[in-house]
C-alpha cells in the first residue's frame, strides 16, 4: 500500500511556500505521492452543481482563486526528488488534447518518470462555455478521444489520430514520455460511465467517497463499488487485477468515528487502530494508493505540517 496527500490550489495557503513545505515533509516522512487540484477559472454566477458536496457548490468558489494544475506540478517536479506527480484530478475537456499530452509528456521527462495522470470527464458547464471548451453534453466522448490521443502521441513515431473532436496527422511528437507506454491514467468518477471509461480506456480507477449520488465513504459502500467495477470489466473481457485502485480520503479525522447515513462508520474516522483496519481492508480489496487530505478551512500551515506528521507516525507507521 502506498500513502499521498493533496495540496492547497486555492485560498491562503495556495503559496509557494506552503506547498514546498509540504512536498519537503511529505518526502521526508516518507509519503509516496504528492496530489495536485485542478480549476481554472470559476464564472461569477452557475447553476452546475458540484458533485462532490451536498449544497452542490464549489468549496472557495466566492473568491475563484484556483493555481493552475501543469504549473503547480512543474513547480514540484524542481523541489521534489522521489514523489510521484498525481493530477488530482485533471478536467481533460478544459485544454486542448495535443498540448495538454505534451504538458504531461514533459512533466513526466523533468520528473524522471514520476506522473500519474488522475484525469475525469468534469461537471461544470458554465466554465466549459468560459474556456471555449467542447460541448458539455459531449464530455463523456471528449474524453474518451483525450485518452485514445495520449496514448498515440505517447507511443507512435508517426502519430495520426481523426475522431470526432481530436484530429492530427503529419506531426513529430517529441520527447516521449519516460514511462512508457506513457504514464498510468488514472480514471476519477464514482458512476457507472466512470467505470466503463476504466475498463476500456483506463489503467486505475481513481474515485472520490464524497458524492452524495455515489457515495463510497463507508467500507461496505465502497466494497459493493469494487465490486461493480470488477464486474462491469469482466463483461467487457478485462481481468479486473489489470486495473490499479487508488481512493481519495477527501474526509478523514482522528477522533470519534463518524457514522454515515448507512448505519456504519465512515472510513479513515474514527482512532488510529480505526483507521489503520480501513488500510488493512482497502488494501484486501486490492487498493494500492490512498490519497489523504490534510487540510480543512482556517488550518495554519503549521497544523497541516503537524497533522502530516502525526498521520505518518501513529497512523502509517512510516
Amino acid at each position: 500500500m502506498q500513502f499521498g496527500f493533496s495540496i492547497p490550489n486555492r485560498g491562503e495557503l495556495a503559496n509557494a511556500q506552503c506547498i514546498r513545505a509540504m512536498a519537503e515533509t511529505g518526502e521526508k516522512l516518507g509519503f509516496d505521492c504528492i496530489a495536485v487540484p485542478d480549476q481554472v477559472v470559476t464564472p461569477r454566477n452557475y447553476q452546475s452543481k458540484y458533485p462532490y458536496a451536498e449544497d452542490g457548490k464549489l468549496p472557495g468558489s466566492g473568491t475563484g482563486e484556483a493555481l493552475e494544475n501543469f504549473a503547480v506540478m512543474a513547480f514540484l517536479v524542481g523541489i521534489t526528488q522521489k514523489l510521484r506527480l498525481l493530477s488530482s484530478v485533471i478536467v481533460l475537456p478544459r485544454r486542448g488534447a495535443v498540448v495538454t499530452a505534451k504538458a504531461l509528456a514533459t512533466i513526466d521527462v523533468l520528473s524522471g518518470g514520476r506522473l500519474i495522470v488522475g484525469c475525469g470527464a468534469g461537471w461544470f458547464r458554465e466554465e466549459f462555455e468560459a474556456l471555449g471548451a467542447p460541448p458539455h453534453d459531449a464530455r463523456g466522448r471528449v474524453t474518451d478521444e483525450y485518452i485514445a490521443a495520449f496514448r498515440e502521441l505517447w507511443t507512435s513515431d508517426t502519430p495520426w489520430y481523426h475522431g470526432e473532436f481530436v484530429r492530427f496527422e503529419n506531426i513529430i511528437f517529441e520527447p516521449k514520455p519516460i514511462q512508457q507506454p506513457g504514464p498510468p491514467i488514472w480514471v476519477g468518477g464514482e458512476g457507472a460511465a466512470a467505470m466503463r471509461r476504466v475498463v476500456a480506456l483506463g489503467d486505475g480507477w481513481y474515485p472520490i467517497g464524497t458524492n452524495p449520488r455515489h457515495p463510497l465513504d463507508t467500507g461496505n459502500r465502497f466494497e459493493r463499488g469494487v465490486k461493480r467495477l470488477n464486474a462491469i470489466s469482466e463483461q467487457n473481457g478485462r481481468d479486473p487485477s489489470t486495473i490499479s485502485i487508488a481512493f481519495w480520503a477527501h474526509r478523514y479525522g482522528l477522533g470519534d468515528p463518524i457514522i454515515s447515513d448507512d448505519g456504519h462508520r465512515r472510513l479513515f474516522s474514527g482512532s488510529a487502530d480505526d483507521i489503520k483496519d480501513d488500510i488493512a481492508f482497502m488494501n484486501d480489496l486490492g487498493v494500492t494508493m490512498i490519497v489523504f487530505n490534510f487540510l480543512a478551512p482556517g488550518i495554519s500551515q503549521e497544523e497541516i505540517l503537524d497533522r502530516m506528521e502525526r498521520y505518518a507516525v501513529d497512523v502509517l507507521a512510516m
